[in-house]
């Protein structure tokens, strides 16, 4: 089963130190070579985002920062796991290693083969 795995927190603006980087990236090289880890991408600041809506048929863009949330995306992980509890298991070792935030853990669909 794949899993996407949201990361949210409080957005900073400090960039991580070289030894979280090379941290992060230890686990992300572990987890891909396991096989666990499908994809994985963090986002850069919300000052260089927009929100788009549509609402009643009109579309609203607001360009960042977006001062108005306590927490934002800060990134995203594709997760291959046996279980829902394999995967908040795998993220649990993602916000320990990370210091804090939330993760929002979504089972993606598989369609059945053709």
């Amino acid at each position: 089963m794949r899993y996407l795995s949201i990361y949210k927190a409080a957005e900073t603006g400090v960039p991580p130190t070289p030894d979280h980087q090379a941290q992060m990236g230890k686990l992300i090289e572990e987890e891909m070579k396991a096989g666990r880890l499908i994809s994985t991408e963090g986002c850069l600041p919300t000052a260089k985002g927009a929100r788009v809506r549509l609402s009643d048929g009109t579309f609203t863009v607001t360009d960042g920062p977006f001062t108005e949330s306590k927490e934002v995306v800060g990134g995203f992980a594709i997760l291959r796991a046996t279980s829902k509890q394999h995967a908040i298991e795998m993220t649990e070792k993602f916000l320990k290693l990370v210091g804090g935030g939330e993760c929002e853990i979504r089972e993606l669909y598989e369609a059945p083969p053709a």
